[in-house]
């Protein structure tokens, strides 16, 4: 927060490709302690929590967080939309193609961006048929894609904005970047990360998620004087 970032997410199960499952009860108690402790010391922090479990999305928004990061886009379940409604909190709806067990497995798509646009089409108009009033989208880069459909994604990322939702784009330190730099060590993608960033923000993303604050914050304070 002091380096500049506008949003904080949080997340208490990996969603990483064949990344394991966690309980409930675990997830919870990995994520509010943290939530707890940021908002002792900023009560202003926007905190996000990347969860598709409602029991986890209702406790973190109990404790103060104020928007719900679904991976899952609402398939895994639908009665998240209820929780976030609950606490007039924001949702974000991403596409992934099957879960983080399988995604990675060979995915195929006979029109990769009529599919997910279609998906996040149909998933964010249930949320607002719930009554939810803050909307973002994410294309999900990583999950369910190959390294071709990620930089597909990415040269038509402005597809996307005639859906009328704010885009998220999520592109920091992931295999793709490694794979096609040759790149094994993922803290040595950030600068690869900040350009590709770049172009995001250049084709209509209105969020990066980073991990390094430095180059994101500057990524964005440039591109800004740009547009």
């Amino acid at each position: 927060l002091d380096e500049g970032a506008d949003i904080l997410d949080i997340g208490g199960e990996s969603t990483r490709p064949v990344a394991g499952l966690v309980s409930e009860d675990e997830e919870i108690k990995r994520i509010l302690p943290v939530i707890n402790s940021i908002l002792s010391v900023r009560k202003d922090a926007i905190i996000s929590v990347d969860t598709s479990k409602p029991a986890v999305a209702e406790q973190s928004l109990k404790a103060g967080a104020r928007i719900i990061n679904d991976v899952s886009g609402l398939k895994f379940n639908s009665d998240l939309l209820e929780v976030v409604k609950k606490y007039n909190a924001s949702i974000v709806i991403m596409h992934m193609k099957g879960n983080p067990q399988t995604m990675q497995k060979n995915p195929e798509y006979g029109n990769l961006i009529q599919e997910i646009y279609d998906f996040l089409f149909i998933q964010s108009q249930k949320a607002e048929l719930t009554g939810i009033k803050h909307i973002f989208i994410d294309p999900g880069i990583g999950f369910g894609k190959t390294i071709d459909h990620n930089f597909e994604i990415l040269r038509r990322l402005s597809d996307f904005k005639s859906l009328g939702y704010p885009l998220i784009i999520g592109n920091s330190r992931k295999s793709f970047l490694g794979n096609t730099l040759n790149i094994p060590d993922p803290i040595e993608r950030d600068f690869a990360s900040a350009v590709v960033n770049a172009a995001s923000l250049l084709n209509g993303a209105k969020i990066i998620r980073t991990h390094n604050m430095q180059y994101g914050v500057q990524t964005v304070k440039l591109i800004n004087n740009i547009c």
